[in-house]
């Protein structure tokens, strides 16, 4: 764990991590569990602490929500992406200009319902992957000028459940809510 408010569970994630086979089912059980445990995180919070940002300068408990089902679905299509096609190159898109849209400012059971649906086909694609393929196959990520194997996504993606649902754990319990 970390004080830095920013990164609860650690300093982010590293692109380029090697990734022991072994952890594979622990890393796709953490999606699949990942929709429950968001669910539990913002029970019962109402309206006011639903947007109240994780931290100063940052997004709200909604614009969070709202994130992780933007970020998974880019994460799924890129993932079928790597299976489907030889090295694709993804699309990066402005996280943060996401989460200014007007459909952040909706209701998370929105996106507590595409997570749900989302998290259990990518749970299945997941599953399938041979084991091979899950340093053979992968996709080029612009941005980080790197070619991501799909186990690094599924560390990544993994963590990245973790991390954000942190940010509202924490939030609830620093403001004893």
């Amino acid at each position: 764990m970390s004080d830095d408010l920013r990164y609860p569970i650690g300093n982010g994630y590293t692109f380029g991590n090697v990734v022991d086979e072994k952890d594979y089912p622990e890393y796709i059980q953490t999606i699949a569990d990942a929709p429950e445990i968001l669910r539990a995180a913002v029970k019962g919070l109402s309206e006011e602490q639903l947007d109240t940002p994780y931290r100063p300068g940052g997004w709200t408990v909604r614009q969070v929500v709202h994130h992780l089902a933007d970020s998974h679905m880019n994460a799924f299509i890129r993932t079928k992406l790597a299976l489907t096609e030889e090295k694709p190159t993804i699309k990066p898109y402005d996280e943060a200009a996401w989460a200014r849209l007007p459909d952040s400012e909706m209701p998370i059971d929105l996106s507590l319902q595409i997570l749900d649906a989302l998290h259990q086909r990518w749970v299945r694609v997941w599953k399938s992957v041979p084991r091979e393929a899950f340093r053979a196959r992968g996709f080029v990520h612009p941005e980080h000028k790197s070619f991501v194997q799909l186990d690094q996504a599924l560390q990544m993606y993994a963590w990245h459940c973790r991390h954000h649902t942190a940010h509202i754990t924490k939030l609830v319990e620093r403001e004893g809510w």
